[in-house]
């Protein structure tokens, strides 16, 4: 080392800098190539038949001249030009197994009319009883609930069976049995018939007003006109902003890997080309190469260190891990959690903003372990509730849960999540506003020791039924199966025609719907509704099943009006409802709650 050392430090130095320097220059130009590729790929759009101008989020190759490559659209929205010989070709995709016809594109709302190819034939027959509900998947598609209705259809139906025609009109007799159809109305629970099956048609609504007055064509007529004509999907609200926002800073938009990204002329960004997008390609380049030119100077200064003074080098080495093992903010896992999940995540505020929303948090609404719920209002008037995460919630597993879990669905059985705050280590969730609080206040009456229950029997059959239905979305309607694991009154909110909506996703676990089995850390849930395979594996494993459970748990506690298990009993087992159930049974002294 001594011989080295003699050409003197500074010269080892400055050869060090400029072949970074040389290097840093010629970096920037592969990369911004790549990148343009795809901002000028993404202009493209594609046309086929009568629709033009289709953009993101969709892609595929129509012919040579028209295409978009993959990574101008999501993955599951891949475009092909079909039925080129009796027309000039109907453009489709494809959503797990169910193929859908392009009828109408807006490309300026970004509103797209589609149709199920499937029941688009002019000889739609009532009575194959070849039917299936509609999916959209994983996509950033969403139904437009301003403009569509959806339509029950009750096929199969049995001699024994008879709808009621207070709801459903009858189509026609099959072989096969009789076919009836109801318009579903959100906030009222159609009755379930065992001696049907079901499928549900999304229709417009301005369409669905002519079944009233079917006295001039046959409703058969009618219901294959609705199914024809389609329905309007849009991108979902955060896709669609974030595509606004690209287009209007004059990028494309476009994915990778999943992901909302926008494609400028001088790079790949998040969500908007900077207000520099426009500047050259040179400029770019100029300041990455100055960038990785003074990495490079902080570089060499670091190899000098370690020749010169190998005691401060390892001095220095030691102090960087004790910072690397103790610096790490809890908060990094959140902010790790909300960039990998990109477009899905809702609005984002600042604790400031949440701050204002909930008038310096002076309208409180209830509180509990996790936190605090307090009364807020939007800019744009609508009224929310705010839950204030308590500092003490570790690592925000439970944080993340809730937002990726409900993130994900889009239900009138399900709390709609309307944005979320993580700065530091403040973190709130806002939800949309339940004017009648939760179930649990219904039905335990008012801590009195005779059960009492403040709804009538069918507004509690309609609750019953709406929670099923979320749980029924949960496990199969979604792309993905999520478990809630923590069904019970106090997590089932409800609206002002006392909707009930499933809430609190902390504990959710998200899987796969071919996992019939799922594993999990711990256990999760409330003591009195948790099934029996969630604390002890000896029972088997967790599966949407133990959701079940504790659904009926739910059920038993709405029916007898009293709680299924009270921490400050002496004699706990007193309180556990399956055994209060199976001894009143034994003593033919079953009680109802009495009913207000």
């Amino acid at each position: 080392m001594k011989p080295l050392c003699r050409l003197g430090r500074l010269s080892c130095i400055w050869m060090f800098i400029l072949a970074l320097i040389a290097m840093a220059t010629h970096v920037p130009t592969s990369v911004g190539a790549a990148d343009n590729v795809d901002y000028l790929a993404c202009k493209n759009t594609l046309s086929c038949g009568t629709v033009n101008q289709l953009t993101y989020p969709f892609w595929g190759q129509i012919d040579n001249t028209n295409n978009r490559p993959n990574s101008c659209g999501e993955p599951n929205l891949q475009i092909t030009c079909e039925d080129k010989n009796n027309n000039n070709g109907v453009p489709k995709f494809t959503v797990d197994s169910v193929k859908y016809r392009i009828l109408d594109w807006d490309v300026g709302k970004q509103n797209l009319t589609v149709a199920r190819d499937d029941y688009f034939s002019t000889s739609f027959d009532f009575c194959s009883g070849d039917f299936s509900n509609n999916t959209l998947g994983e996509t950033i598609l969403q139904y437009d609930d301003n403009s569509v209705v959806n339509i029950t259809l009750l096929y199969n139906c049995s001699s024994e069976t008879k709808p009621s025609s207070d709801q459903f009109t009858f189509v026609q007799s099959c072989n096969s049995g009789s076919v009836y159809y109801a318009e579903q109305d959100d906030n009222k629970a159609l009755p379930y018939y065992e001696g049907c099956s079901t499928v549900i048609f999304p229709v417009s609504k301005s369409l669905a007003s002519a079944f009233a007055n079917s006295a001039s064509n046959p409703i058969t007529t009618i219901i294959q006109q609705a199914l024809q004509s389609g329905f309007v999907l849009k991108l979902l609200p955060q896709i669609n902003d974030k595509c606004s926002g690209c287009t209007n800073s004059g990028g494309n938009c476009g994915s990778n890997d999943g992901h909302f990204v926008c494609y400028c002329n001088d790079g790949t960004h998040s969500n908007s080309c900077s207000s520099l997008g426009s500047s050259s390609k040179w400029n770019w380049r100029l300041k990455t190469a100055i960038g990785a030119t003074a990495a490079g100077v902080g570089i060499v200064v670091v190899f000098a260190v370690i020749i010169c003074n190998r005691k401060r080098y390892f001095s220095l080495t030691q102090r960087r891990l004790i910072f690397e093992k103790t610096g790490e903010s809890d908060d990094q896992n959140v902010e790790d959690f909300i960039t990998t999940y990109g477009f899905l995540a809702p609005k984002r505020y600042s604790f400031s903003e949440v701050k204002k929303i909930t008038n310096s948090f002076c309208d409180q609404l209830g509180k509990g372990g996790y936190g605090v719920v307090y009364k807020g209002k939007l800019s744009d008037g609508r009224l929310v509730a705010v839950k204030v995460i308590n500092e003490s919630k570790g690592s925000g597993e439970e944080f993340i849960n809730e937002v990726a879990s409900i993130s994900r669905t889009s239900h009138v059985n399900i709390v709609s999540l309307l944005g979320f705050c993580n700065e530091r280590n403040k973190r709130a969730l806002i939800y949309e506003f339940m004017f009648n609080s939760s179930l649990d206040k219904f039905i335990y009456g008012n801590g009195s020791p005779t059960p009492t229950c403040n709804l009538d029997w069918n507004t509690l059959y309609q609750i019953a039924i709406g929670i099923a239905r979320g749980l029924e979305y949960l496990h199969r309607g979604c792309g993905t199966r999520i478990l809630h694991l923590d069904i019970k009154p106090q997590n089932i909110l409800l609206d002002e025609d006392f909707c009930p909506k499933i809430s609190d996703f902390g504990l959710a676990k998200i899987c796969q719907k071919k996992e019939s089995i799922v594993s999990i850390l711990g256990t999760r849930g409330t003591i009195g509704y948790i099934a029996p395979e969630v604390f002890s594996r000896m029972y088997g494993g967790v599966s949407h099943k133990s959701d079940v459970y504790s659904y009926g748990m739910l059920i038993l506690e709405m029916v007898g009006g009293r709680k299924n298990y009270e921490s400050g009993r002496s004699n706990s087992s007193e309180m556990y409802f399956p055994d209060w159930i199976y001894k009143d049974l034994e003593q033919a002294t079953w009680m109802m709650s009495p009913i207000q």
